[in-house]
């Protein structure tokens, strides 16, 4: 194990996560809830720059029960091929549970106040705001979550803040489910939601082929300002 991969316990098994620390040792908690490519280098940067922002930021390796140690990239044609097999035979409910996890080893760990939020991005997107629905998480931020507008049964449970940050071109999320999820969530006091007209699913991913730094900018700005205010 490297020094920042620590043990999650869960329900039926042990799993890793990657654990970035801020400088001074105290601080509340945020679980990075990782996209289709695994705890790869952009979930682990995520990770730093939280730490580096006073949080300890754990990203749980949810794929665990699949394929433990996925790190993916979105370059290549037989990467995304590879991540959408681990998405599609990926269990959202054990996901979840394993989220609780995480969120119970930060809330136990040394100097963290207690406090914890979740953040996460495109399948993670989707499983913030299942999170903020089933977990007694503090703070919830998802971007550009696929298939929310299926779940919208379960936003009545939301108990905690939420933001969403929706892409207006999202391919992955046509505008009907957009128009469906936003219509579902728009009167929950609890629920901010943020939308992005121009912006293609990942606009946020460093890298990626839709990153557009001007909105990243605006979207994480907006989420640490969010975090401050709920996890303080």
């Amino acid at each position: 194990m490297s020094p920042k991969q620590i043990s999650i316990n869960a329900a039926d098994g042990a799993f890793a996560g990657y654990l970035a620390q801020p400088a001074s040792g105290r601080g509340a908690g945020v679980v990075v809830i990782q996209e289709i490519f695994g705890v790869n280098q952009v979930m682990r940067d995520i990770a730093d720059d939280l730490a580096s922002h006073g949080y300890f930021a754990l990203v749980p390796d949810l794929f665990w029960r699949l394929e433990p140690g996925v790190q993916l990239t979105d370059k290549s044609d037989a990467e995304w091929k590879r991540a959408f097999d681990l998405m599609n035979r990926f269990d959202p409910d054990k996901g979840v549970a394993d989220i609780q996890a995480a969120i119970d080893t930060l809330r136990g760990r040394d100097g963290c106040t207690g406090k914890v939020g979740a953040v996460g991005y495109c399948l993670g997107g989707l499983l913030a705001y299942l999170t903020a629905a089933r977990t007694d998480v503090d703070a919830g931020v998802g971007y550009y979550g696929v298939n929310i507008h299926e779940k919208l049964g379960e936003a009545a449970n939301i108990k905690k803040p939420l933001m969403l940050h929706i892409a207006g071109k999202d391919q992955f999320v046509p505008a009907q489910a957009q128009k469906k999820m936003i219509d579902g969530l728009s009167s929950n006091p609890r629920v901010t939601l943020h939308l992005y007209p121009e912006m293609d699913h990942a606009f946020a991913r460093v890298g990626g082929a839709h990153y557009d730094k001007a909105c990243a900018d605006l979207a994480n700005g907006r989420t640490a300002t969010f975090f401050r205010q709920h996890l303080s």
